[in-house]
């Protein structure tokens, strides 16, 4: 059975934030202090999130599942929960190009302890990694990240790529007067790493509320800015996928952009979210949510989960109107949601 929202988009990616904690400090994403944590006990466990995957994947074809945090490889045993994660399988039935094949299993992270499980994710299943990278200098990376650990975030990137991941992409968010100044030099460490580089335009999910527009660098000058140095040539639409894609005409790989500001993807979005604590979303900008671990934990049946989640996709909205009079901010930040 195939999820369909009321706007014909078919849900194929769920994300699922299995921790709301951090080692970084992002600008963009939490506050330096003053976060209260979700208790253990009030945190999915490995359980019960298998159970909403499989949920999700067995009853709705979902064939694409992206573990986020907060930082996901704070949490313990995290080999351990991708490990069962990637034995799902995804119905033969299924309109998927992996009709009858596992899942595809993400991680996005941040990359500061990577290089001591990177092997074991590998080992246990994981498909893909999104390594998150938005300066190389160090005094503006203790900037942005609140913390020093650039060489970490660098050898994590190594130890991605010698574990065999294929493909490893860097995500590099880009704010006007903060890093905009390294959108070439980023490109270029990409092509000599050979590693895709996604920008990903400023979007307003900080926790100080503190987002304009002015702030924000879209998507034509970041690629303007690489091709005036390595020609690009734009790959096929992304469909369903957050970025648009180029090419460099000598080879030297590829590029993402994505333009969840100027060029928004609501339109073929496939993705829904799961939070930490257990609360179902259809959107990043969401501003309601669906309580599945209160259903968990309440005795609910899979047959009764699974309508709630219909429910929730049917209530999911044409686009999150950012930039428009009508947006309304999430009330939570980034790593509550989950990246």
């Amino acid at each position: 059975m195939q999820l369909i929202d009321p706007f014909g988009r078919t849900v194929r990616d769920l994300r699922i934030s299995i921790t709301d904690r951090c080692n970084f400090r992002c600008t963009y994403c939490m506050p330096e202090e003053g976060l209260t944590w979700l208790e253990r006990d009030q945190i999915l466990t490995f359980e019960e999130i298998e159970r909403l995957a499989a949920i999700c994947v067995h009853r709705f074809d979902v064939d694409s599942i992206r573990l986020t945090g907060g930082e996901p490889t704070v949490r313990a045993n995290l080999p351990r929960l991708v490990e069962k994660l990637a034995q799902l399988m995804v119905p033969s039935t299924a309109k998927s190009p992996l009709a009858g094949q596992k899942i595809d299993i993400a991680l996005t992270t941040n990359g500061a302890t990577l290089r001591l499980i990177a092997d074991e994710l590998k080992a246990a299943g994981l498909s893909r990694i999104n390594i998150s990278l938005d300066t190389l200098q160090s005094e503006k990376f203790f900037k942005i990240t609140r913390r020093n650990h650039l060489d970490n975030v660098l050898d994590g990137i190594d130890a991605a790529i010698q574990a065999g991941f294929a493909p490893v992409k860097i995500n590099a968010v880009i704010q006007r007067g903060v890093n905009d100044d390294e959108i070439l030099a980023l490109a270029s460490f990409g092509r000599d790493k050979k590693v895709e580089v996604r920008f990903i335009e400023f979007m307003p999910l900080d926790a100080q509320g503190q987002w304009q527009s002015n702030h924000v660098v879209g998507q034509d000058e970041i690629v303007a800015a690489i091709n005036n140095v390595y020609p690009l040539e734009q790959i096929a639409a992304r469909g369903a996928a957050p970025a648009d894609r180029w090419r460099y005409r000598d080879g030297g790989g590829t590029i993402g952009v994505i333009p969840s500001v100027t060029k928004p993807f609501c339109g073929d979005c496939d993705r829904v979210r799961l939070t930490a604590e257990g609360q179902f979303r259809t959107c990043l900008f969401s501003t309601t949510e669906f309580d599945l671990r209160a259903m968990l934990r309440g005795g609910a049946t899979d047959d009764a989960i699974a309508a709630e989640i219909a429910r929730a996709v049917g209530t999911k909205w044409a686009g999150h109107s950012i930039g428009n009079v009508a947006f309304v901010r999430p009330k939570r930040s980034m790593s509550q949601i989950g990246g």
